[in-house]
């Protein structure tokens, strides 16, 4: 037995969900654009694959917006510009890459918003992502523009012109290591899926917007304990706990650790990277605040 539907009779936010459930894991381009101030721009897609090798040929595609039929910052970028940074997403980074997403205003800079490290590209104007350990440098030789509805998809047809792979994911034959570049890719709903382990979930960013790593104390923000991931996830909250929530916290949950408030930094960015583990990020920032 088989369910059957018509794509004409489903509203588009449902048959969307449907094909990105059904086709999937699918890869992630993290493309990085610039708009013609030189503005830097950056957002994943994962209506993304390689189509040819010689010429080295990418397509991504920056769908219209469901919900009120706009555009993206990525696809008007590249409109002007003609040219994309194809970065690609590891285990490392998949919680910054999420918080990158969120729908930022225009001249926002997601490389800050993200906590990644803007690095200057060969060939073309945008900036590689410096923690990306594969970052393709296109030009854009066409848009192919599927539709002027919302859900309609933009192909973006890119010719790698450069591109730059970290060693540490490399064999000593120079092929890529599959395991050591541990990359994950995009499904349905919240779910991801990671090479080596399958399926898990990171919850979407918040559409309040996410105060962004740059928002973070600097003592978070530089912890030596703390992960990209780690920040990504702090990241992706309106606002920062109240001071009588904090202590609230501490004397409720936290009394069974009789000795919490003399550990040291170190010891206290441990224990909010354990609540993170468990995806409790208000957990953590209970901690971190303390």
């Amino acid at each position: 037995m088989t369910t059957t539907f018509d794509p004409k009779l489903l509203e588009t936010s449902t048959l969307q969900s449907y094909l990105q459930s059904a086709v999937a894991p699918r890869p992630i381009a993290f493309a990085s654009t610039v708009d013609l101030e030189g503005n830097p721009n950056l957002s994943p897609f994962s209506f993304f694959n390689v189509f040819s090798a010689n010429p080295p040929i990418m397509v991504f595609s920056p769908s219209r917006r469901v919900r009120d039929n706009t555009v993206k910052h990525t696809l008007l970028n590249i409109e002007d510009t003609n040219e994309v940074v194809i970065n690609v997403v590891n285990y490392n980074i998949v919680y910054q890459m999420s918080l990158s997403s969120t729908e930022y205003g225009k001249g926002i800079n997601e490389f800050k918003k993200a906590g990644l490290t803007m690095l200057k590209s060969d060939v073309v104007k945008p900036y590689r992502v410096a923690e990306s350990p594969v970052q393709f440098e296109c030009k854009v030789n066409d848009i192919i523009k599927l539709g002027k509805q919302g859900g309609a998809g933009n192909l973006i047809i890119c010719e790698v012109v450069k591109f730059h792979i970290h060693n540490n994911v490399l064999n000593e034959d120079i092929s890529i290591n599959q395991e050591k570049l541990d990359l994950v890719a995009r499904a349905g709903g919240s779910y991801y899926s990671r090479l080596k382990n399958g399926f898990f979930e990171i919850p979407k960013p918040l559409k309040t917007l996410g105060i962004g790593v740059d928002n973070l104390p600097d003592v978070i923000r530089k912890s030596s304990v703390l992960t990209g991931n780690n920040l990504g996830m702090l990241a992706n909250v309106e606002s920062l706990p109240t001071k009588a929530d904090v202590e609230a916290f501490i004397e409720g949950k936290l009394s069974r650790y009789p000795n919490f408030k003399t550990i040291t930094l170190e010891e206290k960015h441990q224990l909010a990277q354990n609540y993170l583990s468990y995806g409790d990020v208000e957990s953590a920032w209970y901690i971190l605040l303390s």
